[in-house]
C-alpha cells in the first residue's frame, strides 16, 4: 500500500483539522481509558464455556429439517441445521437467552433458555400458522445471493437513524457511503457505484423515479422498514439488469397474527437545521374474519436552514408528507396482500450554489465560502424541489405440492417539479417537470426441495413499462420503455457445502421522443444480454466460514446519459449526454471470510468488479455561462473501469455483556484502464470505531447504554490530474456520540430513549462526494433527542 495514499491512522486518532481543540481530544481520550479500566475491574467474568444443541424437526411429518437458522438473540451467535435436522452452539457465557429458529415457510419460533452448563432444545416447527410476511424471508434466503454476504440494518442499530433519511441510515453498514447534494439530499453509493447501478426493492417492488440524477434520493420514507438489508455484488440474476453495484431491500414487518391493536410513535428532533420528525404506526387483526390483518402509517417532517461550523446554508429548509396502509389475508395455502405508499417531499435547494457569473463562480470555489449568507429560517424559496411518489402494490400465493406461485404487480407514479432561482414565472412555473409512470410484474415459482431435500430454488418472469413526460425546459426527452426478462436460481446443500448457479435473459426496448428545434427527431434503442451467477459457501466448523461468487450484469444506458443537455438545477451542474454510448457489462468476484467466537466476531469481505463501457459524468475544464447562471459542466462518457478493494467488520465483546469495541474499515481503488489512470467522484476510504458501555438499569432507565464513535475519512488522493474543478477536499476526522435506554410504562408498553450529539468538536470540513462542496462546508454539531413509544 502506498502510504501517500493510505496513511496510517491509530485506532483513535488524537488530533483534529483544528489544533486549538486537542485538550478536547485528549479529554474524550482519558475518559475513554477510565470507562474502559472501570468495567474490567467491576465486572467478575462469567463461564463462557456453556453449550446448546438439538435437533430441528417438521411437527407434522416428524422429518428433520435442513438449513434452518437458529440465532441467539442479541448476540452474534447462530448456527445452521445439518441434513439430519441437527444442531450446536457453543463457548456461550451464562445466563438467561431467547434463541429464535426460522426457515421458509415456518413460523418463527422463540424458546427462552436459562444455560448454567450446557442444554438440549429439540424444536418442531409447524407450517400451518406462518405470518403473513413469510414470503418476505423466502427473499431473504433465496432471491438473495447466498454466496453473497448480505448486511443488515435492523433492531437498535435501525432505530438509532431513525428521523434521518434512507442514504444516511445505510452508511452504518461498511462498504455504503452517500452521493450528497447539500444536507438535505443523499442516495446511496456502494463500493464506489450508485443511482441506476443500486437497485432498491421498496416492499418487493423494485422502486423507479428520477433515480438518475445525483441529486434525486430515494422517495422512500425510512419509517415503513422495519428492516434494510444491502447484498454487495453483482446480483443481476435475480434483480434484472442495473443490479451493477448491489440490491437494497427496505423490509417492513409482518402483519400481524394477533387481533390486539397495537403500533408504535416515533418523535425526533434535531438542533440543527430545528428539525422534527413525528411518525405513527397502528395496526391490528380483524377478529370476526381470521387471517385478515392491516396496517396504516405516517410521518411528518419539517425542518429549516442547516448551520454550519461557520454560516448558515440559505435556503436547504426540508418538507414531508408520507402515508402508508396494507392490509391482508394469510391461510396456509393461499395469500393476498395490498400495499399503498405516498412520499410528498418539498426540499430548498442551496441558493449559494446557483451564482450569476462565471468570475463569481470561481471565486466562490477559490475563496471557500459562498456569496449568499443568512441567518435561520423554515421558509424554502426558489430554487426548489417538489416530488410525489405513489406506489401502489398487490401481491397473492398460492402453496401446493410443496411448491409456492407469487405472483406481484406494482404501479409507480412520480412526478419531480424543479423551480428555477431565475424568471418571472420560475415561482410557479417549474423549470423541469417529470411525470414518470412504472408497471411492474414479477411471476415466481420456488419448486419443492428435491434430492432428499438438498436442492431448491426458483423460477420467474418479470416484466416492465415505463412512460416518461418532461415538461418546461427539457432536460431530457419523453420517452417509452419496456423490459422483460427470464431466470432461474438454484440451490444445492451437501453437508458443510453450500452451491449455487443461477442464469438471465433481459430484453429491453428504449423508445425516445426528442425535438430538434420544433422538429420531431424520434430515436429507438433495442438492448438484449444475460445475466449468470455461480457461488460457494463452505461452513468447515460452527466458528468460521467462506464465501465466494462470480457474477456477471449489465446496465443498458439511461435516456438522461444519452440525451440531457442543459442545467440540472438540484444539482447544480450542466450536463451533457452522448446518443453513442454503449451498454456496461460488469463482471464481479465477491468473496469474503467469517469467523466468530465466544467474544470475537470479524468479517473480511474482498471484491474486484470489472465494469466495460463504464458510463460516468465527467467534469470539463472550465465552467459553462448560460441565460441562467453559471454552472460547473460535465459531460457523459465512457471507459473501462475496475473497481477493487474490501471491507473489515469486528466486534469485539471486551467485557461481555458490558463493554465492546466495533471496527468498520472500507478500502476502495477504482482506476481507468482506458486512460491509465484514476477515476473521478469515487469514495475515499474511511474507519469508524465505536465504543459501547452497557450500563444496565440507571434510575428506572433500563438497558441503558453509552457509545462514543469515530469515524476519519481520508483524502481522496487518486484523481486524475487537473480533472475538477477543486482539489478533493482534506481527511477529516467527526466524533460523535451516543446515550440511550427503555424506560417499561406497562406490560406491553416501552419507552425507548436515545440522546445523541453528531460532530461534537463541531469540525469544519468537506466531503468528496457532495455535489456541493465546491460551495460550502458540510453541516456542523448537531444534537438530537428520539423517543419511540410502542404499545
Amino acid at each position: 500500500m502506498n502510504k501517500k495514499e493510505l496513511p496510517p491512522v491509530p485506532i483513535f486518532p488524537l488530533h483534529s483539522t483544528r489544533p486549538k481543540r486537542r485538550w478536547q481530544h485528549q479529554f474524550f481520550a482519558g475518559w475513554v481509558l477510565f470507562l474502559l479500566f472501570h468495567s474490567a475491574y467491576a465486572q467478575t467474568p462469567k463461564d463462557c464455556h456453556c453449550l446448546i444443541k438439538g435437533v430441528v424437526k417438521d411437527r407434522e411429518t416428524r422429518q428433520p429439517i435442513v438449513g434452518a437458522i437458529l440465532r441467539i438473540e442479541g448476540t452474534s451467535f447462530f448456527a445452521t441445521t445439518d441434513t439430519s435436522g441437527r444442531y450446536k452452539i457453543d463457548q456461550i457465557c451464562q445466563g438467561k437467552y431467547t434463541l429464535e429458529c426460522r426457515i421458509v415457510g415456518y413460523k418463527v419460533i422463540k424458546t427462552s433458555i436459562v444455560l448454567e452448563h450446557s442444554a438440549e432444545e429439540d424444536l418442531n416447527l409447524s407450517e400451518d400458522e406462518v405470518h403473513l410476511q413469510d414470503v418476505e424471508i423466502v427473499a431473504r434466503r433465496i432471491q438473495t445471493p447466498l454466496s453473497q454476504k448480505s448486511s443488515l440494518l435492523e433492531g437498535q442499530a435501525l432505530d438509532l437513524t431513525r428521523g434521518e433519511t434512507l442514504g444516511d441510515a445505510l452508511k452504518k453498514i461498511s462498504g455504503v457511503t452517500t452521493l450528497q447534494t447539500g444536507a438535505s439530499i443523499s442516495k446511496p453509493v456502494i463500493h464506489g457505484l450508485h443511482s441506476n447501478r443500486v437497485v432498491i426493492m421498496n416492499n418487493g417492488i423494485r422502486q423507479e423515479g428520477q433515480q438518475w440524477g445525483s441529486e434525486h434520493a430515494p422517495e422512500i420514507d425510512p419509517f415503513i422498514a422495519k428492516r434494510l438489508t444491502v447484498v454487495k455484488g453483482a446480483a443481476g440474476v435475480r434483480y434484472g439488469s442495473d443490479a451493477i453495484a448491489g440490491v437494497i431491500l427496505v423490509e417492513p414487518d409482518e402483519l400481524p397474527k394477533n387481533p390486539r391493536l397495537s403500533g408504535e410513535v416515533n418523535d425526533a428532533a434535531f438542533s440543527n437545521g430545528r428539525i422534527g420528525v413525528v411518525s405513527g404506526t397502528l395496526q391490528g387483526g380483524l377478529p370476526q374474519w381470521k387471517g385478515w390483518a392491516w396496517r396504516i402509517q405516517g410521518t411528518l417532517k419539517n425542518g429549516g436552514n442547516i448551520r454550519t461550523p461557520d454560516y448558515f446554508m440559505a435556503n436547504t429548509g426540508v418538507r414531508e408528507n408520507n402515508f402508508s396502509a396494507t392490509t391482508g389475508y394469510r391461510s396456509s395455502r393461499f395469500g393476498v396482500e395490498a400495499f399503498f405508499s405516498q412520499f410528498v417531499n418539498n426540499i430548498g435547494i442551496f441558493s449559494g450554489s446557483h451564482i450569476g457569473s462565471t468570475s463569481d463562480l470561481l471565486n466562490v470555489i477559490k475563496n471557500g465560502e459562498p456569496f449568499i449568507k443568512t441567518g435561520f429560517t423554515r421558509n424554502i424559496e426558489r430554487p426548489n424541489q417538489l416530488i410525489l411518489h405513489n406506489l401502489l402494490k398487490g401481491k397473492a400465493f398460492y402453496n401446493f405440492n410443496g411448491n409456492r406461485l407469487s405472483w406481484t404487480l406494482g404501479r409507480q407514479f412520480n412526478r419531480r417539479a424543479e423551480y428555477d432561482l431565475h424568471g418571472p414565472q420560475a415561482s410557479t412555473n417549474p423549470a423541469l417537470l417529470f411525470r414518470i409512470t412504472t408497471l411492474t410484474s414479477d411471476l415466481v415459482l420456488d419448486h419443492k426441495p428435491l434430492g432428499h431435500g438438498k436442492m431448491s430454488g426458483q423460477l420467474g418472469l418479470s416484466g416492465l413499462y415505463q412512460y416518461n413526460f418532461t415538461d418546461g425546459r427539457p432536460l431530457i426527452p419523453d420517452f417509452e420503455q419496456t423490459n422483460i426478462g427470464i431466470f432461474g436460481l438454484e440451490r444445492w446443500v451437501f453437508q458443510r457445502w453450500e452451491l449455487e448457479a443461477g442464469a438471465r435473459f433481459d430484453w429491453r426496448q428504449l423508445d425516445v421522443f426528442r425535438f430538434v428545434g420544433t422538429t420531431p427527431d424520434p430515436r429507438q434503442h433495442s438492448f438484449t444480454n444475460g445475466s449468470g451467477t455461480v457461488g460457494v459457501v463452505y461452513t468447515p466448523d460452527e466458528k468460521l466460514s467462506f464465501r465466494a461468487n462470480f457474477g456477471t450484469a449489465w446496465r443498458p444506458p439511461t435516456p438522461n446519459e444519452l440525451y440531457s443537455k442543459g442545467v440540472h438545477h438540484g444539482a447544480a451542474s450542466y450536463e451533457e449526454g452522448d446518443e453513442t454510448l454503449r451498454p456496461e457489462v460488469a463482471y464481479n468476484l465477491i468473496g469474503s471470510v467469517e469467523y466468530t467466537s465466544q467474544r470475537f466476531k470479524g468479517e473480511l469481505g474482498m471484491y474486484h468488479n470489472q465494469i466495460s463501457d463504464f458510463i460516468y459524468l465527467k467534469p470539463q475544464a472550465e465552467p459553462i455561462l448560460t441565460i441562467r447562471g453559471a454552472f460547473p459542466y460535465f459531460k457523459y462518457t465512457q471507459t473501462d473501469a475496475t473497481f477493487t478493494g474490501f471491507d473489515l467488520d469486528t466486534q469485539w465483546d471486551v467485557i461481555p455483556q458490558h463493554f465492546s469495541h466495533n471496527l468498520k474499515l472500507s478500502y476502495l481503488r477504482a482506476y481507468d484502464r482506458r486512460e491509465q489512470g484514476y477515476l473521478v467522484f469515487i469514495p475515499a476510504n474511511r474507519i469508524e470505531n465505536e465504543l459501547r458501555w452497557s450500563v444496565g438499569k440507571v434510575f428506572s432507565s433500563k438497558d441503558t447504554y453509552l457509545m462514543l464513535s469515530h469515524l476519519w475519512v481520508g483524502k481522496q488522493r487518486r484523481v486524475p490530474p487537473n480533472s475538477d474543478f477543486m482539489e478533493p477536499p482534506s481527511a477529516y476526522h467527526l466524533w460523535n456520540i451516543n446515550i440511550g435506554g427503555m424506560l417499561l410504562l406497562k406490560e406491553s408498553s416501552q419507552l425507548h430513549w436515545t440522546f445523541a450529539v453528531q460532530n461534537i468538536l463541531n469540525t469544519s470540513y468537506r466531503d468528496y462526494l457532495n455535489r456541493f462542496r465546491y460551495f460550502a462546508t458540510e453541516q456542523g454539531r448537531n444534537v438530537s433527542l428520539k423517543l419511540r413509544y410502542t404499545f
